[in-house]
């Protein structure tokens, strides 16, 4: 009896240590770790914005899983690492190409909660109020990004519970913060007490300081009710108890009916051949980058661009004006096509790129008082991004966020996680810039349960059929121009994807009329735009690019951005 009694003791000791060692993340310090800029594999690949997220996302396909088993764990982990804008209260998009050949697009999206309303953020005067679309509980959109999740399992192989425990695990049990992300929680706390009903555990008295751990116990419960209690267990319950009682205590709008409807939705990926030979896949609607990326690159496709070369004064003032003529009519035409009627394939037209493009004059800059939308006849900053590949080809492009740096700076109460300040992103009056400088009018005026316009522009390039180039990055208004570039930089102009991420990169957005270029851009060529008119915004940073590129034999290079503290990992 005493035997047999010790022996069901080591039976569970066996089964416990098996278990754990199944978990993946156990080879994973996450109290000493780096960011690794550049991986070269042949089995597959993540990219994101924290060497936590990308060890777990490769993890994940070493134990058998998926290019969506992996983006489904890196998403988790994000957000918890990344609470900057690695999230479960915002939302965003997924486009993947499967090894089957299929294209896949989500939308996941936040919306406007059903009791907004068009005017919601203009004073008794009728003038806007930027603070109230942009911090605290009104700025907050439904969240979309867990209801995307498990949109993207349908495509896994793996258990959620097998995905979702990584982030479970640095929640409960915590991670040593980074410097730069010490930094940027000092930097916040003024704006953390001001929009918090309850103070979150990034608040404290002390400043924080690189190799700290930051815990997490309430979002580590709500991760466990989202593994017990799947879709429910955000959306119902006690997290979404949780979620309405915060909106309450902060004069927020979101209500139960509010969460209890939200839906991912499965959208069409857009299409576009570039060059006839690249299949250029990316969001639609509300995603701007849907109708923009592929009206830029037609316009550009009849271009010398490779005799031009990178960074030349000729390739810089073509691809801005090309930029300046597209974000004009971003700001008439785009918005959620569900509810406002958007010219989607005449903007996307090769047609229409050839009009647009006689206002192109090739010896001096153009000016945005006198470009305006085209003529269209009625037809019948805080954001990341990550991608996954796998050795099947299996190919996942994921932009997700909260909009601006933390979102509202609200976190729930009880529940852990930042809700997003997506609000800012409809046209809150015509006329009047959002965070990122862009306006708009009709198109992405706020309506109950309308999306906002985006500017994610998650993306996948074929070649032969096959996935070449996956590419995305964060930005706010710059992400479109960003991948833009990021595709040219390597098709026409020959660059190798760790220099087209690195290299400096520039934005036109049409208003404000201006160029924004990063500091270390050739001072020659900003000296010669000058002299053509145009007027320059010098910036340290724009985005942060990610790019995977796939070669035959399956030779996978991942390139993490320099600008922050992404990380490629590989195997």
């Amino acid at each position: 009896m005493v035997s047999r009694f010790f022996l069901n003791i080591v039976l569970v000791v066996l089964i416990a240590q098996n278990s754990a060692t199944a978990q993946p993340g156990n080879n994973i310090d996450p109290f000493h770790y780096s960011s690794r800029k550049k991986v070269e594999c042949t089995h597959g690949a993540v990219v994101s914005a924290h060497p936590l997220a990308s060890d777990i996302g490769v993890e994940i396909l070493k134990e058998g899983g998926n290019a969506f088993d992996a983006a489904i764990a890196t998403q988790f982990a994000l957000a918890v690492v990344y609470p900057a804008a690695g999230n479960i209260g915002g939302g965003g998009f997924m486009v993947a190409r499967t090894a089957e050949g299929k294209n896949v697009a989500i939308d996941f999206r936040e919306k406007a909660p059903g009791k907004a309303s068009r005017d919601m953020y203009l004073d008794a005067n009728g003038n806007a109020q930027p603070d109230r679309s942009q911090n605290g509980h009104l700025s907050t959109g439904v969240p979309g990004s867990v209801a995307g999740i498990f949109k993207e399992l349908l495509f896994a192989k793996l258990p959620l519970k097998k995905l979702i425990q990584p982030a479970i695990d640095l929640a409960e049990n915590g991670f040593a913060v980074t410097e730069p992300q010490a930094r940027s929680l000092n930097s916040e706390q003024g704006e953390f007490r001001k929009y918090n009903t309850e103070l979150p555990v990034f608040v404290r008295e002390k400043p924080w300081k690189k190799g700290d751990t930051l815990v997490q116990k309430d979002l580590a419960q709500t991760l466990i009710r989202i593994r017990e209690n799947g879709l429910a267990g955000f959306y119902q319950g006690e997290t979404a108890k949780l979620i309405i009682d915060e909106m309450q205590r902060g004069n927020g709008i979101i209500t139960g009916a509010d969460l209890l409807s939200y839906q991912a939705i499965d959208r069409e990926a857009v299409n576009s051949t570039y060059r006839n030979v690249y299949m250029v896949i990316t969001m639609p609607l509300p995603s701007s980058g849907g109708v923009l990326l592929p009206l830029m690159l037609n316009m550009v496709e009849e271009q010398p661009l490779t005799n031009y070369g990178y960074g030349s004064l000729k390739s810089v003032h073509l691809m801005t004006e090309v930029e300046r003529l597209a974000y004009a009519d971003r700001a008439k035409y785009l918005g959620d096509k569900d509810y406002y009627e958007v010219p989607i394939s005449t903007l996307t037209s090769r047609r229409y790129a050839k009009e647009r493009m006689k206002l192109f004059d090739p010896d001096k800059a153009g000016t945005s008082e006198k470009i305006q939308s085209g003529s269209i006849p009625a037809e019948s900053k805080q954001t990341t991004h990550f991608e996954t590949y796998d050795q099947d080809g299996n190919a996942v492009s994921i932009t997700t966020t909260l909009n601006n740096s933390y979102g509202s700076k609200t976190v729930v109460g009880g529940a852990g996680f930042f809700l997003n300040d997506e609000m800012d992103d409809f046209s809150i009056k015509p006329g009047v810039p959002n965070m990122y400088g862009a306006v708009g009018g009709d198109a992405n005026a706020i309506a109950p349960g309308k999306r906002m316009l985006s500017s994610m522009t998650p993306t996948i390039v074929l070649k032969g059929g096959k996935p070449f180039l996956i590419v995305g990055t964060p930005g706010g208004t710059t992400i479109t121009t960003s991948v833009f570039q990021t595709v040219l930089d390597i098709i026409d102009f020959g660059l190798t994807p760790q220099d087209a991420v690195n290299k400096p990169k520039f934005h036109h957005q049409w208003l404000p009329d201006e160029i924004i270029m990063e500091r270390d851009f050739n001072p020659a060529i900003i000296e010669q735009l000058k002299h053509m008119g145009y007027k320059i915004r010098l910036t340290s940073e724009i985005g942060r690019t990610e790019v995977i590129e796939i070669l035959s034999g399956n030779r996978i290079t991942a390139v993490g951005d320099k600008r922050g503290e992404d990380t490629a990992a590989g195997y």
